[in-house]
């Protein structure tokens, strides 16, 4: 049986293993998907000895902790600085690789539909937000990033200027505030900025609504989940754990 896994902490609110799981049971396929909480990043190599995982998904908040484990990036993981999906090679070498970007071109083309915003805010300045800031390159639309931490981010939650958020017509929320069981949480920002021209992702897919999401709709925001975001990449896992 070949045996793939998801790394993170906490988990509860991951849909890998269910993904997996039925995908491996509806195609016939010898294989096991199961979810490693791990204390830390240093827990890795145990893991590793104990389970003969062929690859694995990384989520927060090891995506860029992991890359010291590895023994090669694929060009736009090195790019993007963070990994979400590594591949064990059957000579016992790792080689990551960011297929987050996939599933975020996904998502942001169908979710602006043509639009380019003039001007983007991302939420958050971890593993997640390294993709949709590369993405938010590659698409030439300038952005400010909020973070909890005055050093990483153009502004913090407590001095985002009010007009910041109306004119930003893409806000896009790469952390995990509102993931389940925490549904009542959403980022601290001017909800009341948002109007019927702003679109509204949030890389968090459980709950499919969430506050964020939520307080957006109420104010006419066309908004997304990160459930288009999951499948194109777990798509691209699998592709890459079958090359």
């Amino acid at each position: 049986m070949r045996e793939f896994g998801i790394i993170g902490r906490p988990l509860g609110h991951s849909a890998s293993a269910r993904h997996f799981t039925a995908k491996f049971e509806n195609e016939g396929l010898d294989c096991h998907f199961a979810q490693y909480e791990l204390p830390s990043i240093e827990a890795l190599p145990e893991l590793l000895e104990r389970v003969p995982l062929e690859g694995f998904n990384v989520t927060i908040p090891y995506k860029q902790q992991v890359m010291r484990y590895l023994d090669g990036l694929s060009d736009e993981a090195a790019k993007i600085g963070a990994v979400n999906c590594v591949r064990r090679h059957a000579d016992g070498r790792m080689i990551g690789h960011n297929t987050d970007i996939i599933g975020l071109r996904v998502a942001l083309a169908e979710l602006l539909d043509g639009v380019v915003p003039e001007h983007a805010l991302v939420l958050g300045t971890g593993g997640a937000s390294q993709a949709v800031q590369y993405a938010l390159t590659e698409l030439e639309i300038p952005f400010d990033l909020i973070s909890r931490d005055p050093a990483k981010g153009n502004y913090t939650y407590d001095n985002l200027p009010v007009e910041v958020v109306a004119e930003s017509k893409l806000i896009i929320n790469a952390t995990p505030v509102g993931t389940w069981p925490n549904v009542e949480e959403a980022p601290r920002i001017p909800y009341a900025y948002i109007t019927p021209e702003h679109h509204l992702l949030d890389l968090v897919y459980n709950p499919p609504l969430t506050q964020f999401l939520d307080y957006g709709q109420q104010r006419g925001a066309k908004i997304m989940n990160g459930e288009r975001m999951f499948l194109g990449q777990a798509a691209a896992g699998w592709a890459i754990w079958n090359e």
